[in-house]
């Protein structure tokens, strides 16, 4: 049976000198030697804020952000080698649930109603699960799902509640919650390979979404805990960038590292210190991350283990430290738990992969791997997404597919998340309603290279510090990036801002007003004024 995998961010680990290598798997029967063409299997794999910047596969690819001295992917780069790098792939809103349900409806949140992590998603909505259930599939949701509302279209499901905690998680399933003790990342693999082993039907075509929970936020690693003890880590170039050449939203954000308070880095849930380094009183966050985790007196000593030193040093030294110092520790901290996760997910990628190969179904099988939106790796000096700049609207893709792609392709057009399910219903052979305003990527898979492919991606992001519950104080925005512009309109402080990527790759100066650039920021104008009509943005700015 064919196999469609599509992995977007996603570790059991394979052994030194093993390869889940196509040429290696041999003898998996096509539909083709069976003499009937059957529809491919599908396996979707969307986990949090897996950023190019840590992939392996992208360490050249990328002209900024943090460049990392080693690949913490080597499961993930294996794929890319064998396969299809997209390199300009983006998505449409960066944060969790609205990505999520792009990826579901291939809609822009707008129309899919999913503006910000405080919407759940309408259970009546069209999505490719639905539709492939209605095409003969069996479906199953494995893992993170966080849209709120029960999952629909699947025949069977096992996920977390909400974001979901690291350690120890409750599952929710159609016959009731199921508690599990051990690492998440490990876990939400052991449940997607039980179910593909033991619980589908072998001789119908399915479709599993596969979602971890990391890299999300807080990090809290699991058997790569005692990772990077030894070595300090490159630092991003902008680590220290006073935001001089960017306008007040930049100014006005809740998301630093070297800050402590409000949804800036926290001492206890975000860098693993007990006790605060001033005042030596425990840090409230750090009770809460071993509350929410239900860590096990076993599991919190060799958490407390693994990160004792370290602490032993901020606490005897913070008060000698300058704030540079200090930054630079909280860095390193943050960095390694975010590269430590990273490398349990890619172990649990590298785990699925060996499965299909043992099956004989990885000939057959297209891979499809990116994160559900990017993520700050200490660029700017901050963590998490939201804006329209590189870190946080580019997304890793990974497309791999034996069958149907030559090795180390790359491809350098325009997607988005958007292009995701009318993608999957492409390759399953399913009708893409019109209704889906993303592209299928089939034709790119192929090497074609479409004349009316689009020049320009559109993005909005809708959550800005008006929401009760809004996180970090990015400004509302939204613009456009075609191959080497990018737009922003912040339109509740009515400022923009335009990047030329070819001179300022890294988006520190803006040159929005500049007489040499007024063609171009009048074209980029025009251009986003034509996608809100394609999009049928009926109000951008509410």
């Amino acid at each position: 049976m064919p196999v469609l995998f599509i992995a977007i961010a996603g570790g059991g680990q394979l052994s030194v000198g093993q390869s889940y290598s196509t040429a290696a798997s041999g003898t998996g029967t096509s539909s083709s030697d069976a003499g009937v063409e059957k529809p491919p299997n599908i396996i979707v794999m969307y986990s949090d804020d897996h950023t190019a910047q840590s992939i392996g596969a992208y360490r050249e690819a990328l002209n900024y952000g943090l460049k990392l001295d080693h690949t913490p992917t080597p499961n993930i780069d294996r794929m890319a080698e064998e396969g299809m790098r997209f390199d300009n792939a983006f998505v449409t809103n960066s944060i969790c649930k609205p990505s999520r349900a792009v990826l579901l409806t291939g809609q822009h949140s707008h129309l899919n109603g999913v503006l910000t992590n405080l919407q759940s998603i309408d259970v009546d909505l069209e999505t490719f699960p639905k539709l492939l259930q209605k095409a003969g599939y069996q479906t199953a949701m494995i893992g993170k799902w966080h849209l709120g509302t029960e999952p629909q279209g699947f025949d069977y499901y096992e996920v977390l509640y909400g974001q979901g905690p690291y350690y120890n998680p409750t599952m929710r399933t159609p016959e009731g919650d199921v508690d599990y003790q051990g690492h998440t990342t490990g876990i939400i693999t052991d449940m997607a390979l039980r179910w593909l082993r033991m619980d589908r039907d072998r001789d119908e075509p399915f479709m599993m979404i596969y979602n971890h929970k990391a890299p999300h936020r807080e990090w809290l690693p699991g058997p790569a805990l005692n990772d990077y003890q030894d070595r300090d880590l490159p630092e991003p170039s902008s680590l220290f960038y006073d935001y001089s050449g960017l306008t007040t939203a930049a100014h006005e954000q809740d998301m630093e590292i070297g800050e402590v308070g409000g949804s800036n880095m926290n001492w206890g849930r975000d860098l693993k210190v007990p006790l605060h380094p001033e005042t030596g009183e425990t840090n409230e966050g750090w009770n809460n991350l071993v509350k929410g985790n239900r860590l096990t007196d076993e599991q919190l000593e060799r958490i407390k283990e693994a990160y004792a030193e370290d602490n032993k040093y901020l606490y005897e030294n913070y008060e000698q430290m300058s704030e540079e110092e200090r930054l630079r520790w909280r860095y390193q901290r943050y960095v390694k738990d975010y590269l430590r996760v990273i490398r349990e997910v890619d172990d649990e990628v590298g785990r699925m992969m060996d499965y299909l190969k043992r099956e004989n179904l990885l000939d057959n099988t297209v891979v499809i791997y990116a994160g559900d939106q990017g993520f700050f790796l200490g660029e700017n000096g901050w963590f998490d997404k939201r804006w329209i700049y590189e870190e946080s609207m580019r997304m890793p893709l990974i497309v791999h597919w034996p069958e149907g792609i030559a090795p180390e392709s790359v491809n350098k057009q325009l997607v988005q998340n958007l292009d995701l399910a009318p993608t999957v219903l492409d390759l399953a052979g399913a009708e893409i309603p019109g209704q889906m305003q993303g592209r299928s990527l089939v034709p790119l898979l192929k090497g074609e290279e479409p004349a009316d492919w689009r020049d320009a991606v559109y993005y909005h992001y809708y959550e800005g510090p008006e929401l009760e519950r809004g996180w970090h104080d990015v400004a509302k925005h939204y613009g456009v990036r075609t191959d080497r512009y990018t737009l922003a309109h912040f339109y509740t402080h009515d400022e923009w801002e335009l990047f030329d990527l070819e001179e300022d790759p890294e988006q520190l100066q803006s040159v929005y007003g500049d007489p040499e650039y007024a063609e171009v920021q009048e074209e980029l104008k025009q251009k986003i004024r034509e996608l809100q009509q394609q999009y049928e943005v009926e109000d951008p700015e509410r």
